[in-house]
């Protein structure tokens, strides 16, 4: 299959011989993400990106990352509009709240059936993040494409065969999207594939992280670590996707 712009991302993941080409993917685009908001090219001034990041917000986990990534001004700028709309649409909220009558019951066991619209209101606030959702956006077309690329390209087909597999996470992700993107009979032999695939490479990061423990005891204080040096990191993101031992990503001054 001829490398198209949309399928250079997945080949360059496939390529990183990486635990994950998805957790690679993902970080590519989240650190593409917090440059646009917040990087030299100053999207937080334009108007329609700030309306947008003041309706959506951001959940807690980028409010971290973009503190870490600096920009003061920045930072602030995103914060003092959306502060602003945020207090209005409290303000209504406020005004348009009425105490839930409590039955009787009430008193004696909590009441599941009833939302208090205040705490309902938060609840959708906090779940609500710009990044979080342009970056799924991006994430489903690549699993799309994934598929694209896994029916029509051998020499790709062949290297997520041999690959290291995929964090836990993604694997599920991509199971599902499986049963949508595949065909009964590529069913039948995709995921006996990536079955086998995961078996073996889950198999390999227990043996790495078993023999750093080895490593402790005095007596194999001689004896090569292997592939065990790293394997705190890798068998995180084996886990739970993502890169444990990743530095800050900061601005680029």
């Amino acid at each position: 299959m001829r490398e198209k712009l949309y399928t250079i991302p997945l080949n360059d993941a496939i390529n990183a011989d990486d635990e994950c080409p998805f957790c690679f993917i993902e970080r590519e685009v989240e650190q593409d993400l917090l440059d646009f908001v917040l990087g030299s090219g100053s999207s937080y001034m334009e108007s329609d990106i700030r309306e947008a990041t003041d309706e959506e917000g951001f959940c807690r986990t980028h409010f971290k990352k973009m503190f870490d990534y600096g920009n003061t001004l920045g930072n602030a700028w995103i914060l003092k509009t959306h502060y602003e709309r945020s207090i209005r649409e409290m303000t209504e909220q406020f005004n348009n709240f009425t105490p839930a009558k409590s039955p009787l019951m009430a008193k004696f066991k909590k009441n599941t059936e009833q939302v208090n619209p205040i705490g309902g209101w938060a609840k959708q606030k906090e779940q609500s993040c710009y990044i979080c959702s342009r970056y799924a956006d991006t994430y489903d077309r690549y699993l799309d494409t994934f598929f694209v690329m896994y029916k029509s390209d051998e020499a790709f087909r062949e290297k997520v065969e041999h690959s290291k597999g995929f964090c836990l996470k993604h694997f599920g992700d991509l199971c599902e999207a499986a049963d949508q993107k595949l065909s009964e009979k590529e069913k039948k032999d995709f995921f006996p594939k990536m079955f086998r695939l995961m078996i073996a490479e889950m198999e390999r990061m227990s043996a790495d992280v078993a023999w750093l423990v080895e490593k402790f005891d005095y007596r194999n204080q001689n004896a090569d670590w292997g592939n065990s040096r790293d394997a705190i990191q890798r068998g995180m993101q084996k886990m739970k996707g993502g890169y444990p031992a990743d530095p800050i990503y900061k601005a680029q001054k």
